[in-house]
């Protein structure tokens, strides 16, 4: 029993200085870029294969300039009102 407590009592006292910047830096720093970078490949490929052909996101980050269409001359509305003013027009001719 004494000899297993020893050498773990040695074990401590082997680490040095590299090992506890390593565990405690290093492999950090090292877990949080490879993170960054998978989510950064991931959000990559989806920008390529799928986000950049949905027209709201095209629409948002500027890719696809909106077209501009031109407004007719007359409109449902106004043609309604322009055509309900000549058949009111013509039959007060009549009553006249």
């Amino acid at each position: 029993m004494e000899s297993s407590s020893s050498s773990f009592s040695s074990f401590e006292n082997s680490l040095s200085q590299w090992d506890y910047l390593s565990l405690f830096i290093l492999r950090p720093i090292l877990a949080v870029v490879f993170t960054f970078s998978l989510i950064s490949l991931g959000w990559f490929l989806a920008w390529k294969l799928v986000l950049v052909h949905v027209p709201l996101v095209q629409e948002i980050f500027g890719l696809r300039k909106k077209s501009v269409k031109p407004k007719p001359p007359t409109r449902r509305l106004s043609k309604f009102y322009n055509n309900l003013d000549s058949q009111t027009s013509a039959s007060g001719c009549l009553i006249k």
